[in-house]
C-alpha cells in the first residue's frame, strides 16, 4: 500500500497524522462550497456531507488509496489511484475505478520496486487534472475509508493546489486508526520494552490477518483500497453497531 515508507510510518506506535479538527462537516462544505473556485470542486462540496449523528447503516462510503512516489506530499506525487464505493454491508466491486498517472514527480527505482508501475507504464498516462473532474464526482456525497489518512488527504490536497491553486478538504474513516484506538491505547511498559516485545502491527496486512480475512498482494491501489474496505466491514462487525453515529469514526 503506497509507498515503502509509509509501511515503516506505520510500525511506529503513534499515529503521526494532522488532523482538520473539523466536527461539523456539513457546515464545512456549505463554508466551502461559497468560496471553492474550480467548478468540479465547487460540486463537489456542494453535493455536502452527512451529518455527523448519520448512523453507519446509512453512511455512502467510498474505499481509496493512493500510490505514490514518496511519502512527503510536498515533494511527491500520486502514481495511480483505486477506489470502490461501498456501505458497512456491501463492497460494490462492479463500480471500482483504477488511474494509472504520470507524477510530476520523478520516479524513483525504489518506488517503481514497491509498486511496480514502471517508467514506461506512466509515459502514456495522463496527469491528475485530466481526470480530476471524474474523480471529485465518485467522491461527491461519501466519507472515504482509508488506511492511514496522513497519505491520502495530504496528498490529494497538495495535488490540488499544484494543479488549481486549490486545496481540498473531506471526512475520512481511517481503518489504521481504528486498529491503534484498539491496540495501542498505551505506549509499551518498561518490561514489555525490555523483554524485546513490540506494538502490535497495525499495518492492512497485519490488521486484516487479526480478523481472518484472505491476504492479498499490496501495492496495487485498486487491490489495496478493496482490502481497506473490507477490514472496514470487519472492524465493524466487531465492534460498532450499526446505529453507531459516524462521528465516532472519523476524522
Amino acid at each position: 500500500m503506497l509507498y515503502l515508507s509509509k509501511e515503516r510510518l506505520q510500525n511506529e506506535p503513534s499515529l503521526e497524522v494532522q488532523d482538520t479538527g473539523v466536527q461539523d462537516w456539513q457546515a464545512r462544505f456549505r463554508h466551502l462550497a461559497e468560496t471553492a473556485r474550480y467548478p468540479a470542486l465547487k460540486a463537489f462540496y456542494e453535493a455536502g456531507a452527512v451529518a455527523p449523528d448519520t448512523p453507519l447503516e446509512e453512511v455512502p462510503l467510498v474505499a481509496v488509496d493512493f500510490e505514490t512516489t514518496s511519502l512527503d506530499p510536498q515533494k511527491g506525487g500520486i502514481v495511480s489511484i483505486g477506489l470502490v464505493p461501498m456501505t458497512i454491508h456491501r463492497i460494490h466491486s462492479s463500480r471500482a475505478r483504477h488511474w494509472v498517472l504520470k507524477p510530476r514527480a520523478r520516479l524513483s527505482s525504489e518506488s517503481v520496486v514497491v509498486h511496480g508501475i514502471t517508467h514506461s507504464e506512466i509515459e502514456s498516462a495522463p496527469d491528475l487534472r485530466r481526470i480530476l473532474d471524474e474523480l471529485l464526482e465518485q467522491l461527491q456525497g461519501k466519507v472515504l475509508v482509508v488506511h492511514h489518512r496522513g497519505i491520502e488527504r495530504a496528498f490529494l490536497n497538495n495535488a490540488l493546489k499544484v494543479r488549481i491553486r486549490e486545496g481540498i478538504e473531506f471526512p475520512v474513516i481511517d481503518t489504521m486508526d481504528l486498529e491503534a484506538r484498539l491496540h495501542r491505547k498505551k505506549p509499551l511498559g518498561f518490561w514489555d520494552r525490555l523483554l524485546g516485545r513490540k506494538p502490535v502491527s497495525i499495518r492492512l496486512a497485519q490488521s486484516r490477518e487479526r480478523y481472518h480475512l484472505p491476504f492479498y498482494r499490496p501495492h496495487h491501489a485498486l487491490t489495496d483500497a478493496i482490502a481497506c474496505g473490507e477490514l472496514l466491514l470487519a472492524q465493524v462487525a466487531d465492534r460498532y453497531p450499526p446505529d453507531t453515529p459516524v462521528s465516532e469514526l472519523w476524522r
